[in-house]
């Protein structure tokens, strides 16, 4: 998914039937009545070898106020803000309407890319409305039927040469993760300094409030970011480039994540989309938690993403300045998270205010700290030594009676590490087992919290004679002719 398109245009233009259209399904309603779609629905886009977010809108309105229609206009420029691409969608049977020459207006002006369609374009009852749409100053109109399936080629043939642009933006913002090792990589324990052109991407994610916004406007040095009391004050990830003393970083200021169950405000939906895909485009992310109320539910579940995506993790415990009782407060915070988040065992746990600034050289160092393990290279002599020591120690089980047996471990990737073993019947060797040598490498090579990746590979017997017939001995033989 390289770039989104979000289709727009007044109510009962098509859109819903061109959504359904792209993505294969019939997900969205339709009917005949205008103003059935009111929320923003996303899915999957095909057309041809092209893959692509698309957005299901409410048509436009020209209401502004409090009113469910209002409301619904709002979401749908939220939406024109956030894709990449628009597909004004205009009725070519009707022709060009007063509401389309307004929208069009709204579209020039906060859209970069707007493709101009007019549908219901079968037949020669809609030449007129198709030439009239060259009145909205949006190029040549692409004439279509989304009911029909005509003109989807000339909707490739405008979004070709803009996913090549998105593709090429795409990989030049993704960090770059699970980085293949060879044999001689391996052996180096070098890691990737970043830099200007690259800086180290992190992601400051937590439940609303709890101070994700004041916490960067401090780190900044200045109130770049709307902050308050107020809950929810944040909706968009937001992206600061910024030298943190002397370390290059892109942060994202993610709006507060909730329960699924509570989010009922689209807005909300969609930031939240916003924040989890800042979290896909992280290095580093840095939990933040409530002094007061820490490892709720929900920032269990945000620790717990950020480790399956494969992301250094960094707990930050913040309104550290109202804590009274800090020690007794520091050990039943430690005593928690290794309870409740043994996956990201050793992970640092930092205090910080993001009032008064406390804490946030403690933090610097943990974020280099961790990116520096997910970085973590480990030469393969060093490992097959650790695993003759770990399986004197432990070996693995023999379910069936029949012998596991682990012959040869290697690094195959870093960001996060990533381990093969190569060993006999991988898929009879229980999860306890691979547990232990994860828990291993965290201990005995210095990788605390960082996501490990254990794949367990059968080796194939390597032996020349199996499967050859014994040979007898010619002296053998002899002996046994002359008896």
């Amino acid at each position: 998914m390289t770039f989104s398109l979000a289709i727009v245009g007044r109510p009962n233009v098509g859109k819903s039937t061109l959504f359904n259209r792209f993505v294969g399904k019939r997900l969205a309603l339709v009917d005949n009545q205008p103003g059935v779609t009111r929320d923003l629905r996303e899915g999957e886009g095909r057309l041809g070898d092209l893959r692509f977010t698309v957005i299901d809108t409410a048509g436009l309105e020209e209401a502004t106020d409090a009113s469910l229609e209002g409301r619904m206009r709002k979401l749908t420029e939220r939406a024109v803000d956030m894709a990449d691409v628009c597909l004004f969608l205009i009725d070519a049977r009707t022709g060009v309407t007063p509401t389309d020459e307004l929208f069009a207006d709204i579209l020039r002006k906060r859209c970069d890319h707007v493709i101009l369609a007019a549908n219901k374009a079968e037949g020669s009852a809609a030449d007129a409305g198709v030439i009239e749409a060259y009145s909205l100053g949006l190029g040549e109109p692409v004439r279509l039927s989304a009911e029909h399936g005509e003109g989807m080629n000339d909707i490739y043939t405008h979004l070709m040469p803009l996913a090549d642009e998105f593709a090429k933006r795409a990989e030049a913002e993704a960090p770059e993760t699970d980085v293949t090792l060879d044999e001689a990589e391996a052996e180096e324990d070098g890691v990737r300094r970043p830099t200007q052109d690259r800086p180290l991407q992190v992601a400051v994610v937590g439940r609303p409030n709890a101070g994700k916004s004041t916490l960067i406007n401090k780190i900044l040095g200045e109130d770049r970011l709307l902050t308050g009391p107020e809950a929810g004050i944040t909706r968009d990830a937001i992206s600061l480039k910024l030298d943190w003393d002397g370390l290059p970083v892109r942060i994202f200021d993610t709006a507060g994540m909730r329960k699924k169950a509570r989010v009922q405000d689209k807005v909300e939906k969609l930031s939240v989309a916003d924040g989890l895909r800042a979290v896909k485009f992280a290095e580093v992310v840095v939990v933040l938690l409530d002094a007061a109320i820490p490892f709720e539910q929900q920032d269990l579940r945000i620790a717990d993403l950020a480790e399956r995506e494969g992301r250094a993790v960094v707990l930050a415990v913040n309104k550290w300045d109202v804590e009274t009782e800090k020690q007794e407060k520091l050990r039943d915070l430690r005593e928690a998270f290794e309870r409740l988040l043994p996956q990201l065992r050793g992970a640092p746990l930092v205090t910080v205010s993001a009032k008064t600034g406390q804490g946030l050289d403690r933090l610097h160092a943990a974020v280099e700290k961790a990116h520096d393990v997910w970085n973590r290279r480990v030469s393969t002599a060093r490992l097959n030594r650790w695993l003759t020591g770990m399986l004197e120690a432990h070996p693995p089980p023999a379910p069936g009676g029949r012998r596991i047996k682990l012959r040869y471990m290697t690094q195959a990737k870093t960001r996060p590490p990533g381990f093969v073993v190569m060993c006999s019947h991988p898929e009879k060797l229980p999860d306890s087992y691979s547990r232990y040598l994860i828990n291993g490498l965290r201990e005995d090579f210095d990788m605390p919290g960082t996501p490990i990746r254990l794949h367990m590979r059968s080796q194939a017997d390597k032996n020349p004679y199996k499967g050859k017939k014994k040979s007898t001995p010619s002296r053998l033989r002899k002996h046994l002719k002359d008896k």
